[in-house]
């Protein structure tokens, strides 16, 4: 029974209290309400058995403001690495893409060189300024961090034996015969 009584309050007691009179004369709806009905014929078997305990609580009417200083937040850390990877993505960017520039300028170089008929030996001076310029910003790259060293230097290779390959097939430059192995 008390356990009923409990669970019956905690399903809405104060909606069934404004639905149903509260009289002596039980109707079958309130009949759950018994025990805690006010009339006089009410038990109070389970308020002696300390199962209910209804006790009046009176609210004091108070109007405050809670108002917060608290210090100012320091900025996410999460945010903050997302910030700086964007800046470190937009400068590595950039110096990706001016090494691919010079790269393709002196390739184009050596493609002309290679096609011109009547070349001379004094025009590889121009591309081998073209190459040093190449060297440099790979180098740098590298240094920061931009490019793997392996892959600045597979580049610089790839310039290097394409200035050689015109110059043996030229003529300006025959390659030393090896040494043979004892």
């Amino acid at each position: 029974m008390a356990v009923a009584v409990i669970q019956n309050i905690s399903c809405g007691l104060p909606g069934k209290f404004r639905s149903h009179s509260l009289s002596s004369t039980p109707t079958a709806a309130s009949a759950a309400f018994r025990p805690l009905s006010f009339s006089s014929t009410t038990s109070f078997g389970l308020f002696s058995e300390g199962l209910v305990l209804v006790s009046p609580v009176q609210m004091p009417l108070r109007r405050s403001i809670v108002c917060e200083a608290a210090p100012k937040k320091k900025a996410d850390s999460a945010a903050k690495r997302a910030r700086q990877a964007e800046k470190r993505r937009v400068y590595n960017k950039a110096r990706k893409s001016e090494i691919r520039t010079r790269m393709k300028k002196v390739l184009e170089a050596l493609d002309v060189l290679g096609k011109k008929p009547e070349a001379q030996a004094e025009e590889v001076l121009p591309i081998e300024m073209l190459i040093a310029e190449a060297y440099s910003v790979i180098d740098k790259a590298v240094k920061v961090g931009t490019l793997h060293r392996n892959t600045g230097a597979r580049r610089k290779s790839r310039l290097a034996r394409r200035k050689k390959a015109i110059e043996i097939q030229r003529g300006w430059f025959t390659p030393a015969a090896s040494a043979p192995s004892a």
